[in-house]
């Protein structure tokens, strides 16, 4: 494979996970990995709790915004090498084509934004969601993408999401 590569992350409105997923991507991957969020049903705002747990890992919010999935299909998108739903709604629909034919896998991570109850509680539900999505880059990151086949790469994108 290539030396650098476009991932998107994929959830329902594109308030919380993915964001999250994004900025952490970006944060920890640069230069190799541009990454990049979207949502089938954007919310139209990121979620104050989601920047707030990037902020406390030191990382940029100030260009997060939520979005369609629709600008990552239409003419002049970036050539997507991976795709990853990170809800479980998002992985039931129909998606778009995407420009490049990206490897796709299922990383579902619970719904902070779902969680109701004290303020602690969902602080901490955020805080998992963070936590789960910056193991499983982690764990992404280590894969040495440029030496192994496609059916191995898929092996082990599909076996991170179950951890």
């Amino acid at each position: 494979m290539q030396a650098h590569y476009n991932v998107l992350f994929l959830c329902t409105g594109n308030s919380a996970r993915s964001i999250m997923a994004e900025a952490t991507l970006n944060f920890k991957g640069r230069p190799t990995f541009t990454a990049y969020s979207a949502g089938s049903h954007p919310s139209g705002a990121v979620r104050p709790q989601a920047l707030k747990q990037l902020e406390a890992a030191h990382m940029p919010t100030n260009a997060l915004r939520s979005k369609s999935w629709d600008e990552f299909a239409k003419p002049g998108a970036p050539k997507l090498d991976f795709v990853f739903t990170v809800c479980d709604n998002a992985a039931q629909e129909v998606c778009p084509v995407w420009p490049g034919q990206p490897m796709t896998a299922h990383w579902g991570v619970a719904d902070p934004a779902a969680v109701s109850g004290s303020q602690k509680d969902i602080e901490r539900a955020f805080r998992d969601a963070f936590t789960t999505l910056d193991r499983r880059i982690s764990l992404f990151l280590c894969l040495p993408l440029s030496s192994i086949d496609k059916l191995k790469i898929q092996t082990e994108l599909d076996k991170i999401g179950r951890q």
